[in-house]
């Protein structure tokens, strides 16, 4: 199992919830709500990532070669636990010379 390489991202990150929730509405106004599945709130963070391009491409690296579709282990800011996660979404800027900003998406999968 990967892991994804230890560097802290810049305050900022942002956690979002949605819990899966089936909603039956009924004639007279009556709404019944229930939860969908087994794990009915998977997470999804956005972060940033300022770092040297080396550790940059490092990260890009890490990513292109899951593809979007291999999971990792990955810990959320101020956890110890470890989750499995995957990322569809990212880009590299490179604001100067030697330095280099990363922002992911990543989503909470559960695999085996």
């Amino acid at each position: 199992m990967a892991s994804f390489p230890s560097y802290d991202p810049v305050p900022g990150a942002s956690k979002r919830s949605q819990p899966t929730v089936r909603n039956v509405q009924f004639g007279d106004g009556y709404s019944q709500r229930l939860r969908f599945g087994l794990n009915t709130d998977l997470k999804v963070w956005s972060l940033r990532f300022a770092l040297s391009e080396e550790d940059a491409d490092e990260v890009e690296t890490f990513l292109e070669a899951r593809g979007g579709v291999e999971h990792f282990d990955w810990s959320p800011p101020d956890e110890t636990d470890t989750y499995k996660w995957i990322c569809q979404d990212w880009s590299k800027t490179i604001p100067f010379q030697g330095r280099a900003e990363i922002s992911v998406t990543f989503q909470q999968v559960i695999e085996p």
